[in-house]
């Protein structure tokens, strides 16, 4: 016995590209038509366990006026084609982590920094100001001073704590001994730093 001879036996019949079935015992749906129905279409769009039998002339006809869209309006129409576009899966629209960094401070546009917000969260970096060395960072805050300062007003903050603490503006009063003692020294290590201007 032949693979070949037994597929002809076959009682199931074949299928075509088209889906109808050779063997199909069915009558054609349609109204008048005594020929057998090889080919199924949907009875309507949203359920497709449902189906008409057709022959292959009145499937022709069928296709030929059904239609999906039939009684959709233009609106609901693109918006269809909007969902169809990812597979009606909605989406989360990509944000850029930096904008909405900015968002926050209140600023829409990263070049409005340069305008009026510039100023409005100067950020870690201006706070501390510039880098220093410790020691240089503890003098500064001895002399009650600003890291951005330079040279001469930094000198200027000194003369008026000089002037405070000094045994001889207060009456001899040595009680601020050791505060002046600071002061000299903070002065000491700005007065031989590089990192302000003079």
């Amino acid at each position: 016995m032949s693979v070949s001879s037994s597929k002809k036996k076959n009682p199931r019949g074949r299928r075509g590209m088209s889906g109808a079935s050779e063997t199909s015992t069915r009558i054609c749906d349609h109204e008048g038509c005594d020929e057998p129905g090889k080919f199924r279409a949907p009875k309507a769009p949203d359920v497709l366990d449902d189906y008409f039998w057709f022959c292959q002339k009145h499937v022709r006809e069928y296709n030929a006026k059904w239609s999906f869209f039939d009684g959709t309006t233009e609106a609901e129409l693109n918006a269809q084609m909007s969902k169809d576009k990812v597979w009606e899966r909605s989406t989360k629209p990509l944000g850029d982590p930096e904008q909405r960094a900015w968002a926050r401070l209140g600023i829409e546009d990263p070049h409005q920094v340069l305008g009026k917000n510039a100023t409005q969260n100067p950020g870690k970096g201006q706070q501390a100001g510039r880098r220093l060395p410790p020691t240089e960072r503890r003098a500064i805050e001895i002399l009650e001073a600003k890291d951005t300062w330079t040279k001469p007003e930094v000198r200027k903050a000194y003369k008026a704590l000089i002037k405070v603490l000094h045994p001889d503006m207060n009456g001899g009063d040595r009680s601020q001994e050791e505060q002046l003692q600071l002061v000299v020294w903070a002065w000491d290590q700005i007065k031989g730093s590089r990192n302000f201007k003079d």
